[in-house]
């Protein structure tokens, strides 16, 4: 049988890995036995392993080529550095970036030298500019300042030395800087021959690893992340080999590195904003055991039993994922009455019909299903996790709706925890108040629904919905929602792309720049902030460099008041014009007559399909905010209803 690596070796055989790079996703998703874009290691082969195999056959891509074949790759710039020899992590990190659509571009220090390659403003780690900076903290970034006769407390002081140098570096590093747990070698701990001593050089070892996870929470711009590898050690073999580590310095084993570099895989993958938000789920044999249609709501089962339970620690799980704010579906070949009774009675179950924002129980092909969730919630089917025990079901969703990520299920539920956590779909940099009460929110999308559907027509829907606007400069808590907003939001994303926190927070204390957030409410309560606005100011023009609106307020006149309110602003300012303009992406031609529709001409005519539009407002006439729209807040501080 042909695996996913026998095809990308005749791909890069017949020189054709660059034009075929959109197929690697798919390529390694089978070779582990996942079933999904972007999959992960599988218990069926593949994995961390195969990930590193990937990576060594696409080491020779022309970066350049496979821009050409396909331009709207993201090129992730990671550069890589630590305290001893850690080249060998970029192979599995190329494997993993490719399984998720990504193109790696490395940038590799020398060996030992993370403490000049992170602070010297010249070096090449600094002027690549990356999006991530690995640094592979090892026992070494601790015991290099141990005298050679040492005890606990000599391993203490230099832990407390070693942190410190961690904090400054964190404070200076480009982009988002990676730090990680180190573990305890027991070359080291054995040294001391006494229990007691062992058991507090354990106790220091610990404090260590414990404050370098705490250097997240002293982080305000959201620009460090510490991957704690004690979890990826209890996966899989060991720490080090220590033949390796004496002769070539590498202290980090190639399956801890390949562990390692999935993890930083789904945070790139978070970064560049492909972050799933929705996990749809079957039933039958996969939230609980047994078949609702042939056993009946007493014959299934997630408790009382050894397989009872399994299902009801997976219940358990899907539940803290939907505390989260991963939204909640089905897609179950059912009937949808006895699946609600169930839902909402059956003493076993912990989920009931409350946690899901969407129920398909039917006989429609469950291709078609995904779809139709997808359409309901207003997200793509890229937004979209499936997780069914049944390879007939997943080859079709993996053949129709091929933007899905597929979990591959079995009769086995004890796995359908790991397999479910595996590939980390919906890991966030930061999880924010907005995600916590998404599926609440999405719950009034459907009460709001129901009053659109009463109206006589959509004005009559507005009138009743009494939508409340803000427009002001982001507060301090609301960084990271922002930046999520313009990382996650591709139909209302007039520039297309999006900025992490941390230059968020940079461009708003530039005083050349304009950042506004649009916080939004409604009858139905309060939607948070809701979208963006960024613009430069330059020689009596505001340049927008781009507007951002979530899918989930579109069409209720929102991003209209925000135009009109920036406009008049910028009116009161006394400048000259407004200047905007509209990048085609794949997902936001919903949006392309938008600045025309709000009195901008266009500046210039013809041009590619794909190409930049510019636009430009003289202000003579500014247009007004939609009469349904109550304004609560301006840049100026004030809204029209005279309210802060």
């Amino acid at each position: 049988m042909t695996t996913g690596l026998d095809r990308l070796r005749a791909l890069r055989a017949q020189g054709l890995l660059e034009k075929a790079y959109d197929e690697v996703p798919g390529l390694l998703a089978r070779e582990s036995g996942r079933g999904g874009p972007g999959a992960g290691p599988g218990t069926t082969g593949g994995g961390p392993v195969s990930a590193a195999a990937a990576g060594r056959l696409l080491g020779g891509l022309d970066a350049d080529a496979v821009l050409a074949h396909h331009p709207s790759t993201p090129v992730v710039t990671v550069a890589v550095t630590g305290q001893s020899t850690v080249g060998h992590v970029i192979d599995p990190l190329r494997g993993e970036l490719a399984r998720h659509g990504l193109l790696l571009k490395p940038v590799l220090g020398e060996h030992g030298t993370y403490l000049r390659d992170l602070t010297d403003p010249g070096g090449e780690l600094r002027t690549a500019r990356p999006d991530l900076t690995l640094c592979l903290l090892d026992a070494e970034t601790v015991f290099a300042q141990v005298p050679p006769v040492w005890r606990p407390e000599d391993v203490e002081r230099a832990a407390e030395e070693a942190l410190g140098r961690c904090a400054a570096l964190a404070e200076g590093s480009p982009g988002t800087l990676v730090l990680n747990t180190v573990p305890l070698p027991r070359d080291r701990s054995h040294q001391l021959i006494d229990h007691r001593s062992r058991a507090l050089l354990g106790a220091v070892w610990r404090e260590f690893n414990a404050r370098l996870l705490r250097l997240t929470e002293s982080d305000p711009d959201g620009r460090l992340v510490v991957v704690d590898l004690e979890p990826l050690i209890g996966e899989g073999g060991p720490v080090t080999d220590p033949r390796l580590a004496a002769h070539a310095k590498v202290r980090l084993g190639a399956e801890l590195l390949a562990a390692y570099a999935r993890e930083v895989g789904h945070l790139a993958r978070a970064l560049s904003g492909r972050v799933r938000k929705c996990l749809v789920l079957d039933l039958d044999n996969t939230l609980w055991d047994g078949v609702l249609g042939e056993e009946g709501p007493e014959g299934v089962a997630a408790a009382g039993t050894l397989r009872g339970e399994a299902f009801g620690a997976f219940q358990k799980v899907v539940k803290q994922l939907g505390s989260q704010g991963v939204l909640l579906a089905v897609s179950s070949k059912n009937d949808e009455g006895p699946v609600l009774r169930a839902l909402n009675t059956h003493p076993d179950l912990v989920l009931r019909e409350g946690d899901f924002v969407r129920i398909n129980a039917n006989w429609e092909p469950k291709d078609a299903n995904l779809a139709d969730i997808a359409r309901e919630l207003d997200l793509g089917t890229d937004a979209l996790v499936f997780a069914d025990d049944s390879p007939a079901e997943r080859a079709l969703v993996r053949h129709g709706a091929p933007d899905v990520a597929v979990v591959a299920l079995d009769e086995e539920p004890a796995l359908h925890v790991t397999r479910l956590l595996a590939d980390g779909w919906f890991d966030t940099p930061r999880l924010t108040d907005e995600d916590r009460a998404r599926t609440g929110e999405y719950h009034r999308q459907r009460e709001r629904r129901a009053l659109h559907a009463g109206s006589g027509s959509h004005e009559e829907f507005l009138r009743a919905l009494e939508v409340r606007v803000g427009l002001g400069p982001p507060r301090p808590h609301e960084f990271a929602r922002m930046s999520q907003l313009t990382l996650r939001t591709h139909q209302f994303n007039l520039a297309g792309g999006g900025h992490p926190e941390s230059e968020l927070t940079a461009l708003a204390a530039d005083p050349a720049r304009l950042l506004l957030a649009a916080r939004s409410a409604d009858r139905f309560g309060d939607n948070g902030l809701v979208g963006a606005v960024l613009g430069t100011v330059a020689e009596g023009v505001l340049h927008l460099d781009n507007m951002w609106l979530s899918c989930r307020v579109l069409a209720r006149g929102v991003e209209q008041a925000c135009l009109a309110v920036v406009l008049e602003r910028a009116r009161a300012l006394g400048l000259s014009g407004v200047s905007a303009r509209y990048v085609p992406t794949a997902r936001n031609h919903r949006a392309r007559d938008f600045y025309p529709s709000c009195g901008f001409t266009r500046v210039g005519t013809g041009g590619p399909p794909d190409a930049a539009v510019r636009f430009h407002h003289d202000l003579a006439r500014v247009p007004e905010v939609p009469a349904h729209v109550r304004i609560t807040e301006t840049p100026g501080g004030r809204g029209t209803d005279g309210h802060r």
